[in-house]
Formats: structure tokens, C-alpha cells, sequence
């Protein structure tokens, strides 16, 4: 007899008790063959696909955000990432200021630049690292307390605030003076006043009363905690170095693995119940939003017909191994480069066993409500960096990158 099957003679005189009626006998099967079949239950990517997914991981998260349109992706996924984390450790669901992160990051932002007398990159982007630094130098609030939404719109656009900002630092730099005033950051933090709201200086919440500072410490989301990763050859493995991409703009470092390293970091992390904040490449013909897949099949995509390639979307395919060398010449070429955050959650297989990552994003729904499934091939290829907690790293790598 296989496992899981059960004779009628085992059912009826050895499982059951005798004074069960066949009723109830009955009932207790077709329980058990609906508990299977929800186990067993397999997702897709989209309708009329023919992927199917059978999730082998998944933590909990808090819903999708849109972060519309705003380069404030950074945000948005460590911040998703914080509250996972927050979940983990017994706390309900929150919802925390991604605004008031940014606000924060583009003060700082505007000093360095001045300082830097523009030889650096002002925008709208960042690192995971910036959300991590704002919230230990000044704290955190939840979204009802700063939405960030002073100017006119129900939804995040900050086309025209980044323009007002960059002509103020740009003006200072100019500085027709000769001597910069003291009051120029004043004018500065008053437009981001006008655009996104007041700095809150204290709040209520559940009949408390809090400081952005005190509300951080509250949470006890420990700066220290979070650790910043990469995989590329052109610098040691298991040092640090500043991480050569144009949104890192506070000049921060990163560990570098070998790639079996990052893989091994990001599937330990989710195994154990602990996220992973992703940054990665999206402008490659195998990210596909509408889709909700991110792919590297075997096939070259200039080597596929037009139908091939809207197939692949649909129809599972061989994905492309991945080795050091190819995600270093993408790095190196331009191919790969930092695009956007997003926030891994989960481990999943299609149903010719490769492996994918369950992905939220924050560009709100799609055809999976805001998530999407990238191929283990498409992380590896083209992640640029990633953030998870100290504790998710492998004890061997913990030790070898010296990290407490």
C-alpha cells in the first residue's frame, strides 16, 4: 500500500471508532480530499496561461502599493520589506510613510550635491541602504500620518516636484552670490512642505503619543540588522566596496558574494521566513509587467520570431544557466543596470520543476494582483543588489564577511 492510501478495512475498524455512523465517516473523507486538494492547488501567471505554479515558500506581506508615477521605488519596497520583517516578529499589519522617507532622503541628498557642487546624481532614485539610514537618523511614521499628497492628486506624481527641487540646488551651485546663504536648505525643505506636507514632529497612535524617532524605536527596526549584497568580479569577494550604479548616490558600500553565495543568501533568507529586498534590471525583453513574468529563456530572444516571443508568456520554457562570468559582461556591457526595487517573497515551481521567485511589486495590480514570478535565472542574471536581515545570512557567509 502507497502512503497517504488507506484500505476500508483500516478506515472502518481501526481509524474510526465504531459508534461513528458511515455519515460521518463519509464527511471526514471528503474533508480530507477537500484539505488535499487546496494543498495541492497551483497558480498561474495570467489568464489562459499554461504556467503553473505550486508555491513551496511564501511570507507574510502587507497589501501592494502603487508608487504611480515616481521614482520612488526604493521606497515603496524596503519599506514593504520592513513590514514583513515587523510581521515576523508578532506585529500586525502597518503601513508605513514612504513619503516621509523620501522627503528625508532629498534634504540629505541636496547637501551632498552642493557639496559635491553637482558632480553627483540628483533625482528621484535610491538604494535600499537610504531608506534604512533615514529611518535610524530621523525615524518613521505611518502613511496616515504623512501620505504625502499636499499637492492637488490623489496619486504619487513627482515630475514637477523633482524639477523645483533640482532648480533650487542648482541655483545654489551656480550661485551668483559669490557665498552661499545660510538660508538656502530653509527654502528647500519649504518646497518639500508645500509638495508632500510639514516634517510631523509628533503623532498619536493607539492613544499614544509619538516622535518619528520614539515611533522607529517603538517597532525596534535596528539599523544595524539589515545587510546590503551584490555578486560581481571586478572587486574581492567577501569585502565591501561602493557599488559603481548612479542611485547610490550616498556612495555605500556593499558585500560582494560569488554567485552560489547570493543564491544560497536569498534562498536561505526565504526558507527561514525572512524576505529579501531586490533590485534588479527591468528594461530586459524577458521582464514582463503585463505578464507578470520575468524570464531568461534558453533561446536567445534576437533568435526568436515574434510568436516566439509572445509564447514564452504563456508556455513555459527552458530557462538559460547562468553562470559568474554572464552576469558580469551584462554588469560590465550596460545590460544589466539599476532600474527598480521590488520586494522577494516566496519560492515557487512550475510544473516542469524550475524554480521561480514570488515578487511584489509596487506599480499596483496586474494580472496577479501586484506580484509576479521571477525565473531563479532572472535573479541571477540581473539583480543588482539586494538587502536582507543579518540573521537570514548563511552562518558560514556570516562569518566570512565578519558580520556579529
Amino acid at each position: 500500500m502507497e502512503r497517504g492510501q488507506l484500505s476500508p478495512y483500516c478506515l472502518k475498524h481501526y481509524l474510526y471508532p465504531k459508534i461513528l455512523s458511515m455519515k460521518k465517516i463519509w464527511m471526514f473523507t471528503l474533508l480530507g480530499f477537500m484539505a488535499l486538494s487546496s494543498f495541492a492547488q497551483t497558480r498561474t501567471n495570467k489568464d489562459g496561461s499554461n504556467y503553473q505554479f505550486t508555491v513551496e515558500k511564501e511570507i507574510e506581506t502587507t497589501p501592494v502599493e502603487n508608487q504611480n508615477m515616481t521614482g520612488t521605488c526604493w521606497s515603496f519596497s524596503t519599506l514593504s520589506f520592513i513590514e514583513s520583517e515587523l510581521m515576523r516578529k508578532g506585529w500586525p499589519q502597518l503601513n508605513l510613510s514612504e513619503m516621509f522617507i523620501v522627503r528625508q532622503t532629498y534634504i540629505d541628498k541636496a547637501d551632498k550635491y552642493v557639496r559635491m557642487h553637482g558632480n553627483l546624481n540628483f533625482g528621484q532614485g535610491g538604494e535600499f541602504h537610504d531608506v534604512i539610514d533615514m529611518i535610524g537618523k530621523y525615524g518613521v511614521v505611518p502613511e496616515s500620518v504623512y501620505p504625502g499628497l499636499d499637492y492637488g492628486t490623489s496619486k504619487h506624481i513627482h515630475g514637477e516636484l523633482e524639477a523645483v527641487l533640482k532648480g533650487i540646488v542648482d541655483a545654489v551651485i551656480k550661485n551668483e552670490n559669490k557665498k552661499l546663504t545660510p538660508v538656502w536648505k530653509d527654502a528647500f525643505k519649504a518646497v518639500l512642505d508645500v509638495y508632500l506636507g510639514p516634517m510631523p514632529t509628533e503623532f498619536r497612535v493607539d492613544g499614544k503619543t509619538y516622535t518619528p524617532k520614539s515611533y522607529a524605536d517603538k517597532l525596534g527596526i535596528k539599523p544595524d540588522d539589515f545587510v546590503e549584497l551584490t555578486s560581481f568580479t571586478h572587486h574581492p569577494f567577501y569585502q565591501p566596496f561602493v557599488l559603481e550604479i548612479p542611485d547610490n548616490w550616498d556612495s555605500k558600500q556593499v558585500y560582494n558574494v560569488p554567485l552560489d553565495d547570493m543564491q544560497r543568501i536569498i534562498d536561505n533568507a526565504l526558507e527561514k521566513g525572512y524576505g529579501v529586498a531586490w533590485g534588479s534590471d527591468v528594461s530586459d525583453e524577458g521582464f514582463s509587467w503585463r505578464n507578470a513574468l520575468a524570464i531568461v529563456p534558453d533561446k536567445d530572444w534576437d533568435d526568436m520570431s515574434k510568436a516566439e516571443k509572445e509564447d514564452v508568456f504563456t508556455n513555459p520554457v527552458q530557462q538559460k544557466k547562468i553562470t559568474q562570468e554572464m552576469r558580469q559582461k551584462a554588469f560590465d556591457d550596460w545590460e544589466t543596470t539599476d532600474d527598480h526595487g521590488m520586494h522577494i517573497t516566496g519560492i515557487a515551481k512550475d510544473q516542469n520543476g524550475t524554480k521561480y521567485y514570488i515578487v511584489k511589486n509596487s506599480w499596483g495590480d496586474n494580472s496577479c494582483g501586484g506580484f509576479l514570478y521571477a525565473s531563479e535565472s532572472y535573479v541571477l542574471i540581473r539583480t543588482t543588489c539586494f538587502m536582507v536581515h543579518k540573521d537570514a545570512l548563511p552562518k558560514d557567509i556570516k562569518k566570512k564577511l565578519g558580520i556579529d
